[in-house]
């Protein structure tokens, strides 16, 4: 279990492509003030985390805040799980996802790394929110929830 607080401040899950499969390795350390992640890598801060070998999930809960540099995507939530083998983070509690300029708010939210996808689901008797920055470029792509199927 990797916690944070006075020992780790902060952990660092960093992805490479090894042979056809993709490899992730929990970094733990007590970054200096001037010290930043990797553009590749995957940040996930939380209260308390906990890495799986066996199953290849990595679970953070508490106060969790996500940040993939590489995809412009910041996210906060009450809990993360990471699926290395399928490739997916599954965010839940209040979770709340931001990437260039356009939000999305539901109660569970999972993003889907190799597509680039998001889907939402709404908490019982509520709605996903999407607040979605509209270019004045026609041609310029913007952010598309995806209905879950």
């Amino acid at each position: 279990m990797l916690r944070s607080g006075s020992q780790w401040s902060s952990c660092l899950l960093a992805l490479s492509t090894l042979g056809v499969g993709l490899a992730i390795a929990p970094l733990c350390w007590q970054p200096a003030e001037s010290q930043e992640a990797p553009s590749q890598a995957l940040t996930i801060l939380a209260d308390v985390q906990q890495a799986n070998a066996v199953t290849g999930v990595i679970t953070a809960r508490g106060n969790v805040q996500l940040r993939y540099p590489a995809r412009q995507i910041q996210a906060t939530a009450a809990q993360a799980q990471y699926f290395s083998r399928e490739g997916r983070i599954v965010l839940s509690g209040n979770v709340y996802v931001w990437q260039q300029g356009n939000s999305l708010r539901a109660d569970t939210i999972t993003y889907l790394i190799r597509e680039a996808k998001f889907v939402a689901l709404p908490a019982p008797s509520r709605q996903v929110e999407s607040i979605l920055m509209i270019p004045d470029d026609p041609n310029q792509q913007i952010l598309t929830p995806v209905q879950p199927q």
